[in-house]
């Protein structure tokens, strides 16, 4: 809907379909986002992102419990089973580093 377009009373909760998406919105169908926490050594973010061919980018995200700015997350992005994988071998990493237990 641009703004020269007859605007009814409801019209702003229209569902967006797929021709209304923003070319940014499009790229990113069937990509997943592996929420990286403060702490993750980079040498380890650097071996997962090169062995899951995953990418590194950041997220503006709220944390109420680490005074971290919401937009220096870092994420992994990337197909779901590259994000799965990647999830489950920095956690088996990081528990025979730091003897997490389930």
């Amino acid at each position: 809907m641009t703004d020269n377009d007859k605007k009814n009373i409801g019209d702003e909760f229209v569902e967006e379909d797929e021709t209304n998406q923003s070319e940014e919105n499009k790229a990113l169908d069937g990509l997943y986002d592996l929420v990286l926490p403060p702490g993750v050594p980079q040498k380890m973010i650097m071996e997962v992102e090169e062995k899951f061919n995953l990418e590194l980018v950041t997220r503006k995200c709220a944390i109420k419990t680490v005074d971290v700015e919401s937009d220096n997350l870092l994420v992994l992005r990337g197909e779901l089973d590259a994000v799965n994988n990647a999830h489950d071998y920095i956690y088996k990493q990081m528990s025979s580093k730091y003897k997490y237990k389930r």
